[in-house]
């Protein structure tokens, strides 16, 4: 255990790329010491999404959780953790469905990975799953915040008066599935963020082979009045729709978070290109590790006006990157 915290270093989502989540470490200072990745002076918090598309989920998660239950590192969750818990779980009765998360082709698709490498190891995926249940969704810590995708302050506010630990159980779990529940616009906002629907007949064919529906929207423009202001992801809209004016309804979808606010990290986006900074007090370390990309790190000192120079980051090799896709999946 770290006597006297100097530090923090936040690592983005690592999507099974087990061997490029060692080697980040390595350059972080982090050491295996009795199994676990220590640091003398610092501590990591993992920003979610461990799990899904990589070669080596399982020692990803047995990365992470080892560091988390020795006190080296902290994890609040992302979509993918909430995606399996909700695959794994039957519905109760009268919500009429089989399965929270319905075994369609696109959901099927997006845990194929992590299903295949757990397949050999029942009793071990069983564990990964309830370990899942323990992850908090968001994190205060020494002047900061942390959640996986969007900080929405009314929502947070009025979930942690419910939940102070700000960690879900099995019945809030059941209640996401009923739209526009409370269970479910807390897991929607926070780990998934906000996505606005493109217009009727408009998609947008990712690189990674994926034909989507919507686009994610940030939540730091404070008078956004197009899509242009809002977009936060590496595929561009089609044709002029950048010049489209948000309606009204699309504006009240949107959180808002001012730069008066405390540092805050978050995930989540697959950024590309060489890390940089949104705004001076927002930092995302999602730069899409598994699609060709980098695991990338914000190492933190206390500092409330962010700065570039803090990412830190490894290319992920050939070998850590996800399978070529050649067919498309719908996904919204």
């Amino acid at each position: 255990m770290i006597d006297k915290v100097e530090g923090y270093d936040l690592i983005g989502d690592v999507h099974g790329c087990g061997a490029t989540l060692a080697a980040l470490l390595e350059k972080l200072g982090y050491h295996q010491q009795g199994g676990i990745y220590r640091h003398p002076r610092r501590k990591a918090i993992f920003l979610g999404d461990l799990i899904d598309r990589g070669p080596r989920i399982r020692l990803a998660v047995s990365i992470v959780r080892s560091m988390v239950e020795a006190g080296e590192a902290f994890i609040v969750m992302g979509n993918h953790e909430i995606n399996a818990l909700a695959y794994s779980r039957r519905c109760p009765p009268g919500l009429g469905c089989e399965w929270l998360r319905e075994h369609t082709p696109r959901h099927n698709r997006v845990i194929q990975e992590t299903l295949e490498q757990y397949r050999d190891h029942p009793a071990e995926w069983e564990d990964t799953l309830a370990w899942f249940m323990e992850i908090p969704l968001l994190l205060e810590l020494d002047g900061m915040r942390v959640v996986h995708a969007c900080w929405d302050a009314p929502l947070i506010n009025q979930f942690l008066s419910h939940y102070p630990d700000a960690r879900i159980d099995e019945a809030f779990l059941d209640d996401s599935v009923i739209p526009d529940s409370f269970a479910y616009q807390v897991l929607e906002r926070l780990t998934r963020g906000t996505h606005i629907p493109l217009p009727e007949g408009v998609k947008i064919h990712s690189g990674d082979g994926f034909t989507r529906r919507t686009f994610r929207a940030h939540f730091w423009a404070q008078t956004p009045r197009t899509y242009g202001d809002v977009i936060f992801q590496p595929d561009n809209l089609p044709d002029d729709l950048e010049e489209r004016p948000l309606s009204e309804r699309e504006q009240a979808r949107l959180s808002y978070y001012g730069p008066s606010e405390p540092p805050l990290f978050i995930g989540h986006y697959w950024c590309e290109g060489v890390p940089a900074l949104p705004t001076p007090n927002i930092a995302c370390v999602d730069y899409s590790a598994v699609k060709y990309g980098r695991l990338v790190a914000y190492r933190w000192d206390g500092e409330q006006v962010l700065s570039a120079d803090k990412f830190v980051w490894v290319r992920v090799p050939r070998d850590e990157q996800t399978r070529p896709r050649p067919w498309e999946i719908d996904l919204d």
